[in-house]
Order: C-alpha cells, then sequence, then structure tokens
C-alpha cells in the first residue's frame, strides 16, 4: 500500500484509558493509519484535551470530544474498548454512517449479542474479547486439542485479570467456554460451571469449568486445562503488556475498512 495514496483514518473510542492509550500509540507508529479523532465519556477530565498529549505521543492538535455524531464523517473505522452500552450505540452510529468499527468491548448481555449478529448484513465490524493474535491461535489450538482428545478429559479454563476490571468471567474465557462447548456438541448454559463451593459431589463428566482470578495489575492469563487419567494437558497464554492487543486492535482496523458487510472475528483478520 503506497502511505500517499491511502491513509486510513481512525476514531478511538474510550481515548484516555488504558487500552485507548496503548492504542493511540500503535497508531502513532504504525503505516497506513493515522488517529483523525477520540472519544470519552461526558464529563471525563479529558474533554477538549489534545489526544496526543493525553496518549502521551506529543501535541498533535486533535481534542477529545464526548459525542462520536459529531466527528464520526471525518472517519473510516472507529476502534471502540469501552462498555457494552457504548459499543452498542457506536455499532448504531458506525452503521447509519456507513463506517467500519472494530470494538474490543467484553461483558455484552446474551440479548445485545444476538442484536449484534442481527446486524451482520449492515455493518462492517470486527468483534472480538480478545485482539491479541497469540490469543487468537490459542483458540485454534484449544479446538484443535479437543477434537482430539474427545470425551475423554476433564476441562477447566482459568482466567486471571487485574483488580480493576469489572466484568467476569473475561470474555477471552467466555468465547475459549464456547469453542470447546461447541467442538463437543455441548450446550454451555447447561455444563458450564463458574463456581465451586461446600459439599458439591462428584465433577459431572460433561461440565466445563470456568474459573476467575481477580488479583494486582495482572494484563491477562488464560489457562486451559485437559485433565486426563495420568495426565494433564495445558495450554496458557501470558499477556505482559496491553500492546499487544493494541497491535492486533489496529491489524484489525486496517483490514475491516476495504471488506463486505459481516460481523468478523480476529481469526477471519488473521485468516484462521
Amino acid at each position: 500500500m503506497n502511505e500517499e495514496e491511502i491513509m486510513i483514518k481512525a476514531i478511538v473510542s474510550g481515548a484516555a484509558g488504558r487500552m485507548g492509550k496503548s492504542i493511540i500509540n500503535v497508531i502513532a507508529n504504525s503505516k497506513g493509519i493515522e488517529i483523525c479523532g477520540g472519544i470519552e465519556k461526558r464529563g471525563d477530565r479529558t474533554i477538549g484535551k489534545d489526544i496526543g498529549e493525553v496518549a502521551g505521543i506529543g501535541r498533535c492538535g486533535i481534542p477529545i470530544c464526548d459525542d462520536l455524531k459529531e466527528i464520526v464523517d471525518e472517519c473510516d473505522v472507529i476502534i471502540d474498548f469501552t462498555a457494552p452500552a457504548v459499543s452498542m450505540e457506536h455499532l448504531k452510529i458506525s452503521n447509519s454512517r456507513n463506517k467500519a468499527i472494530v470494538i474490543g468491548t467484553t461483558g455484552f448481555s446474551i440479548e445485545e449479542r444476538k442484536e449484534i449478529n442481527g446486524m451482520s448484513d449492515k455493518v462492517r465490524c470486527v468483534i472480538s474479547p480478545n485482539m491479541s493474535v497469540g490469543i487468537n491461535v490459542m483458540f485454534r489450538l484449544i479446538r484443535d486439542a479437543t477434537s482430539i482428545l474427545g470425551e475423554g478429559y476433564d476441562i477447566e479454563i482459568v482466567e486471571a485479570h487485574h483488580r480493576l476490571k469489572k466484568d467476569a468471567p473475561s470474555g477471552t474465557a467466555i468465547r475459549m467456554a464456547e469453542i470447546l462447548a461447541h467442538t463437543l456438541k455441548r450446550d454451555l448454559e447447561k455444563v458450564g460451571v463458574y463456581c465451586r463451593k461446600g459439599i458439591i459431589g462428584e465433577r459431572s463428566k460433561d461440565e466445563i469449568g470456568i474459573q476467575t482470578v481477580r488479583a494486582g495489575d495482572i494484563v491477562g492469563e488464560h489457562t486451559v486445562i485437559f485433565g486426563g487419567i495420568g495426565e494433564r494437558l495445558e495450554i496458557i497464554h501470558r499477556a505482559q503488556s496491553r500492546d499487544n492487543f493494541a497491535r492486533g486492535a489496529v491489524r484489525a482496523a486496517i483490514w475491516i475498512v476495504d471488506q463486505r458487510s459481516g460481523i468478523y472475528d480476529m481469526e477471519d483478520v488473521l485468516g484462521l
């Protein structure tokens, strides 16, 4: 791609948050894409401040605002790491203005996820609970491992994140559980076990455990345990920084701009 011919313009929603700042830094060091706007919630202390100064990359002359509708026409793609209600609103705005969108928000309800999927013929959207390249390779690995190991292994997911994370289990852990359940032809609503306490009896053969840890500043750790008789297989991903999520989000933003309408995930972006 000739950078002088094509420069994708991106708006970052959640611009003053941890992920937003990481994304802005990655964009500043990427070819073919540039920041054209930033959004934060109404009343945030960063409203009106320079997005570059907030992100630590130096002044760039772009103020953070609190209303996507005011600046959406300036962009090609929106990158949104906020909260479910906000992301839903931004998805609808992107649809009405024919803009692509990348959503890394987690914690969507079943009803919200159905609404998102129902817009697949209208929007250009990459939505993934985890934009990390490594995690999306792990999705593929656990699918393949489950197919090979079959019914003879107990499956547990353990996820750990920082103490400020608001939703549990993580969207990534839920996605892993969905992959495992689908591969084994089980109904996750029936076999998912999210907490154990007291005299609970023997573990059922079909259950898939999803356990949560919240502590300190853990960026993100996910372990899938396949427990057999006489052996145990563990597949582990540990994130040391948010930059890998940000790089994946920017990669998705560049990719989605030229796609047809549809709801895509990072496996589509990566060709997995």
